[in-house]
This record gives C-alpha cells, structure tokens and sequence, in this order.
C-alpha cells in the first residue's frame, strides 16, 4: 500500500502476515518528556547551574544523580514497549448508530511486566492494562459506526509512561481488523406481508407450528415466547418448548414488497424483519435485486440475512 506523504515518515506497526501478529520493533519506538518531565529537567540544569556558580559539590552530586535517573528512567519507558505483541481479536456485529468493540489481543513474550500498557485512538476513550511476565491481555477499542457496512479499526497509538512519568513513549499500529454494521433498524413490514404456510417435509417430527410436542434445554437465540417459565420456576434450569405438525410456517421478505421508499428506508423495514421473524421463530427468506437467501432458521441464516443487507450496494 502507497503511503501518503504525512504516512511516509511514520514507523507504523503492521503484521507481516495476517496470522503473525504485530511485534512492536526498535525503530517504531517514539518517545518525549512528558509536562512532568520538562519541569524535571529544567530543575536538573537550573540545580547544575546554581552547583557550577556556588562551587557546591553536594549540589553536583544531587545533579549528577537526578540526571542519571532521568536516563535509567528513559531506558524503561522505551523497553516497556519493545517487543509486544499485538494481534486483532473478534468484532462483533452491530447496528448503524451503535458502538463498534473492536478486541485487541496484547501478549509480552519476555520475562519482566509491563505495567501502565495503553490503547489510544482519536476520539476514542482510552484503555489501559498491566502485562505479567509471559502474559496476555485483552483489551477493546470502542468506535462509533454511522453507516452499515464494514467498518475498519483505524490507526491507533501504543504508549507508556512507566515507571516515572517523566517521559511517554509510544508507537503507531495498524491492524488488519474489521467489524460488520448491520443496516439500523427500521419501522416494522407492512402488515400484508404476512407469513404462509407449507407442508412440513419432517412430518410431527420436525419444526412447526401446529402441536406441541415436547420440551429441551434452551439454546441462545430461542425466542422468549416458546421459554417454559414453569420449569423456571420450578429450578429445573431454562428449557425450550417444541412444536412440531405438518404446517411450517413461512415468510418472505422481499425488497420489491416496499415501494415509495429509498433504498436505505427499504433496508431498515427489513432488516426490522429478519429480527422480527427470528424473534418469532419463523421461517424466512430474504429477496434482495441480485439476491435471494432460500427460507430458514437460526442464528446463522440470521447472520446470513442481516449480513446481506449491510453489504448490499457497498463497495468491496
């Protein structure tokens, strides 16, 4: 990738490979006194000023040793850095409007801590942790998402202040990490777009609509509806009611079903639908131009559908 001419004398952090993770090197290291250290250092040279024109060995000694701290105390700020690790952790999907959680996985391979580690990013609220020896952490870069889509963690700085506060170093690092905005939830689908109903091809067997036949133990994404609140409260642990019959119930969402709207009003009323239909437990499909994801249920043809509508009409 070209740098632009303001990237091109930075000393960014990237991963050479998309599984190796991003080692902090020598040469990425930036580090500045801090407003603490300033005023140090002028102490320091004001000190070694008043020793140099009273003739006062004490005060040399003071000197000598105060500079010789701020040197040592350099040292630390630039190792606590050197050699971490950073690798790009999961994203979860949200909706336009919502905060972006971006993970970042941060490991010391070395034998000493790393205390004061910090995550920065513009308009970011920072984050901040303390690596044991040969330990990892993680932490979550948080970034508010406007638009569906993909939306990618942006540049973000590394830095420390340890052990003294009297200097700050820090690095840039790009990592490789995306997180899916899904289109912000709209007004619910026109009422005539009601679900049907087929034949069940798996019989009483199978998932329907028609007749209760038993209970099993609750997964995530079951819809609040078909919770057995009875056996809740009797502590026998959250189960699921069961439907089976020869009726499956069945719906599509359908882009051309929704006329007088733009294109994003259209991807909100359905994606209103998908959860509506996955609350419910319904079997659905999404029609979309260009685009038709056949009927069905769970988690993952929700993820499927909504994933469909966040990208749609998006530039790769």
């Amino acid at each position: 990738m070209k740098l632009t001419p303001p990237d091109r004398f930075l000393r960014l952090v990237r991963p050479p490979d998309s599984p190796a993770p991003a080692e902090i090197g020598r040469r990425q290291i930036y580090i500045f006194p801090t407003k603490p250290g300033l005023v140090f250092g002028v102490l320091v040279m004001l000190l070694l000023a008043g020793s140099m024109n009273y003739g006062n060995n004490l005060g040399f000694m003071l000197a000598f040793l105060l500079a010789a701290l701020g040197l040592v105390a350099t040292l630390h700020t630039w190792r606590n850095l050197l050699g971490l690790q950073l690798t790009p952790g999961k994203a979860e999907p949200v909706f336009a409007g919502q905060d972006a959680r971006f993970e970042i996985l941060l490991h010391n391979p070395s034998g000493g801590p790393r205390p004061g580690i910090r995550l920065e990013m513009a308009g970011v609220e920072p984050v901040e942790t303390d690596l044991t020896p040969r330990a990892s952490a993680s932490l979550h870069l948080t970034e508010p998402s406007a638009n569906r889509g993909l939306l990618r963690l942006g540049r973000f700085m590394v830095s420390s202040r340890y052990p003294l506060g009297l200097l700050r170093s820090w690095c840039y690092v790009e990592l490789e990490s995306d997180c899916m905005i899904y289109p912000a939830p709209g007004p619910k689908m026109p009422a005539s777009d009601t679900p049907d109903y087929s034949h069940s091809q798996q019989g009483d067997k199978g998932i329907g609509v028609d007749d209760f036949v038993g209970i099993r133990p609750y997964r995530s994404g079951d819809s609040l509806k078909h919770i057995n609140w009875k056996s809740l409260a009797r502590e026998q642990g959250l189960q699921t009611k069961q439907f089976g019959g020869d009726r499956s119930e069945k719906r599509w969402l359908d882009w051309t079903a929704l006329s007088g709207l733009d294109a994003e009003a259209k991807l909100s009323r359905l994606c209103r639908g998908v959860l509506d239909a996955c609350d419910t437990s319904q079997e659905f499909g999404l029609r979309l131009p260009g685009v038709e994801i056949p009927p069905s249920r769970g988690q993952k043809h929700r993820h499927q559908c909504l994933q469909a509508l966040a990208l749609y009409g998006v530039e790769p």
